[in-house]
């Protein structure tokens, strides 16, 4: 499982009794449709006619700039999971982060979601022996405010 069972109120919206307002929940968005993106190739080279999963990413984006209900783009995301259905590894892990990331308007959690799988991702597409190292390198580059306070992106505290 890849989103935790007792939500954090951080990445609940204040409409629900959390304290995520709605721009941070908006770049949430954001930044999950980047991590998703980041790891796109490993889905797009196995399946190169397929633009669920960049698709969803797309209208995640969208959603955070106010273009496409949250509804329209959980239902993109629901796409991209259903063409990873029948993959494996790396490619599979690459679409189910892009439907984590359409899905971020919808629960704000779900940006965990695309960052676990990205990785997941690097992972699967690097060798045994170098994958916990390729893991380390995508969180790394999804979040780099681990070696640089804030490095310009996203970091909920």
């Amino acid at each position: 499982m890849i989103l935790p069972k007792v939500r954090d109120p951080r990445f609940i919206t204040v409409r629900r009794g959390g304290s995520l307002g709605d721009g941070d929940h908006h770049r949430l968005a954001l930044w999950a449709a980047d991590c998703a993106e980041h790891v796109l190739h490993h889905f797009e080279a196995a399946r190169p006619g397929d633009d669920r999963p960049r698709r969803a990413i797309e209208m995640g984006r969208a959603w955070a700039r106010g273009e496409v209900t949250w509804w329209d783009a959980r239902t993109a995301g629901g796409h991209a999971n259903a063409a990873a259905r029948d993959l494996r590894g790396a490619a599979r892990h690459a679409a189910y982060a892009a439907g984590q990331a359409a899905a971020v308007g919808h629960v704000a959690a779900h940006e965990l979601g695309a960052a676990a799988y990205a990785v997941r991702a690097a992972r699967a597409a690097a060798p045994e022996a170098e994958s916990a190292e390729a893991g380390r390198r995508e969180c790394r580059w999804l979040c780099p405010c681990t070696t640089e306070p804030n490095g310009g992106r996203i970091v909920v505290a």
